[in-house]
């Protein structure tokens, strides 16, 4: 068993690399980009632990911490360039349960992560609901690492199934090519972005109606691509 974390960072670099420090722990990992978008997913998927950047657009961190605080005591770590004492205290009375300035080493941050779940009764095996993310009729659960869509299961590629986590995870969301590269290249070192066309083209066979309309994965011409909430 692992942790389910909650990485939001709005850099996307950062982003990727504790998403994979916390892969390479035995963890399951969520991100997201802005305060409202880390609130909905709490929301949506009640975490072990969130590594809460400060400097989020939306809402920024210090105000995600309070409403986190308002509602429920998940463990938060909070990541942040500023570092005067003003702001660690400010965290801290807000009831962030640690505080890492940048830059920091990631084995600094793995090790504080360990702590801060030991801490809070959360660690490896403490977890009783699984993190399955939904989005319509698309179930993906990233303890059994399956996809389902409308109930029956569906094969996915290593690359296939971390383009659908992330976009489940944040269903309406649209995503840049450049965007689900990063959130591929753990798995496959020479995806290119042409490569992600290749992968929602395989998609849309495996969980659309008719693959050359589709209606959940969608495409926004200029920009990307997003997986619909609702059904079709």
């Amino acid at each position: 068993m692992c942790a389910y974390v909650l990485v939001a960072e709005d850099d996307e670099m950062q982003a990727e690399l504790i998403r994979r420090s916390l892969l390479s722990e035995g963890h399951t990992a969520a991100v997201v980009h802005d305060g409202a978008a880390a609130l909905d997913a709490v929301r949506r998927h009640r975490p072990d632990l969130v590594v809460l950047d400060l400097m989020l657009p939306v809402v920024d961190g210090f105000g995600v911490c309070r409403v986190l605080r308002e509602n429920d005591d998940i463990p938060v770590l909070m990541l942040t360039a500023r570092s005067t004492e003003d702001d660690v205290l400010l965290g801290l009375e807000l009831g962030a349960d640690d505080y890492m300035t940048k830059p920091y080493s990631p084995r600094e941050l793995m090790a504080r992560i360990r702590t801060v779940l030991r801490r809070g009764g959360r660690a490896a095996g403490d977890r009783q609901p699984d993190p399955v993310v939904r989005a319509g009729g698309i179930v993906v659960d990233p303890l059994r690492h399956t996809v389902s869509c409308d109930g029956s299961p569906v094969d996915c590629t290593p690359g296939e199934y971390e383009i659908l986590l992330a976009m489940a995870g944040e269903p309406g969301r649209v995503f840049s090519r450049r965007q689900l590269l990063h959130h591929t290249r753990g798995i496959d070192r020479a995806s290119t972005e042409r490569a992600i066309d290749v992968h929602i083209m395989n998609l849309r066979k495996k969980i659309e109606v008719d693959p050359r309309r589709p209606a959940r994965l969608v495409t926004v011409f200029g920009v990307g691509y997003k997986l619909r909430g609702e059904g079709p």
